[in-house]
């Protein structure tokens, strides 16, 4: 079944990772990958955005 999803990365079976470059961290972001924790019954996630001054500001960690 095509759903028209992708994730950006599975880091060992274990961590979605979703990258954004990105002014606003819409909550449609935080949506997406709660929808792929989901989908693949994998519980922890992170969504990092690269466009910040300091990296740490732009990662949130999702747990199931």
């Amino acid at each position: 079944m095509e759903t028209g999803l992708r994730i950006d990365l599975i880091v060992d079976g274990r961590i979605i990772v979703e990258l954004k470059a990105t002014e606003v961290m819409h909550p449609l972001f935080t949506a997406q990958l709660l929808t792929y924790l989901k989908l693949t019954d994998i519980r922890l996630g992170l969504l990092i955005n690269f466009n910040v001054p300091l990296i740490r500001d732009g990662i949130r960690r999702i747990i199931l």
